[in-house]
């Protein structure tokens, strides 16, 4: 059976990579550097695969065909798909048995997923791997939630498939370590009047209530706040996600990073869930 052995989640965007340049010098090493620790400890802890649960940004989805879920279960995945990011284009290696258990196990367990063998990644994947470094490194599984086009998964619903997501690593005979890295959020608005507008309170909130093991009230906060923190703050969908994978470990959360950085656009965020020490 899989041992998980890490789980984090941190923001994405692509001006990180774009324009480094647009933020103190400071800020931008620390917010680097914060990165790479988690590159670091996801590298130690030495995954087979990682499942990297992020979003498609209208590249492999439209309006004909927007699933809420889809696992990737193929060999390999180009990125990124858009030509205007500033990162070497690259291919990433995949696991496609870990995909097809994956996609297996959510059917026998009620769920109802799409799935691909042909998917482009874009920088919701790319970029924390980049950052991290470790893009090089690791076979990825991607699991790709809509957060963009409503109608959108209820929040309980990714704190579900996160559930669901412990317990099928767990299950897995094909390899003995797999990781999990959710990349979203936090509060940013794209291409909105308010682009630009961050939303720390709500940001630190929502990083505090993933601490406090109280789910109700996480799944309740971000179901009824969300919309203050932007359209892009619906990402905090993947980090549910990961946060429900981490039950499997009784696993609680602790930030590694945060700050609201408006000229990158974006409330800045990294933390991992740490299994509890017995008592």
């Amino acid at each position: 059976m899989a041992e998980i052995v890490s789980i984090h989640a941190t923001s994405h965007t692509p001006v990180m990579i774009n324009f480094p340049d647009a933020i103190p010098a400071q800020d931008r090493e620390e917010i680097f550097a914060a990165f790479r620790q988690v590159g670091e400890e996801i590298l130690a802890a030495r995954p087979d695969a990682v499942v990297v649960i992020s979003d498609d940004h209208v590249h492999n989805f439209f309006m004909n065909n927007f699933p809420a879920f889809c696992i990737g279960a193929a060999a390999s995945y180009p990125t990124p798909v858009e030509h205007w990011l500033k990162v070497s284009k690259q291919t990433l290696r995949g696991d496609s048995a870990l995909g097809a258990h994956l996609l297996g196990e959510a059917l026998n367990s009620g769920f109802d997923p799409s799935f691909s063998m042909d998917l482009t990644l874009d920088h919701g994947v790319l970029t924390p791997l980049h950052l991290a470094g470790m893009a090089a490194d690791i076979a990825v599984v991607p699991l790709l939630v809509n957060c963009v086009q409503p109608p959108l998964p209820p929040m309980a619903r990714a704190l579900q498939w996160g559930e669901f997501l412990g317990k099928a690593l767990q299950s897995y005979t094909g390899c003995e370590r797999v990781s999990v890295l959710a990349t979203g959020g936090i509060s940013h608005d794209i291409a909105t009047p308010r682009m630009g507008l961050l939303n720390e309170a709500f940001d630190r909130r929502f990083m505090a209530l993933l601490g406090a093991q109280d789910d109700a009230a996480l799944v309740a906060y971000a179901t009824d706040h969300v919309n203050e923190a932007g359209n892009g703050a619906e990402e905090i969908r993947t980090w549910l996600v990961a946060h429900g994978a981490a039950q499997a470990l009784q696993a609680r959360f602790e930030p590694v990073y945060y700050k609201g950085v408006a000229s990158w656009y974006t409330g800045i965020g990294l933390g991992r869930w740490t299994a509890r020490a017995a008592t």
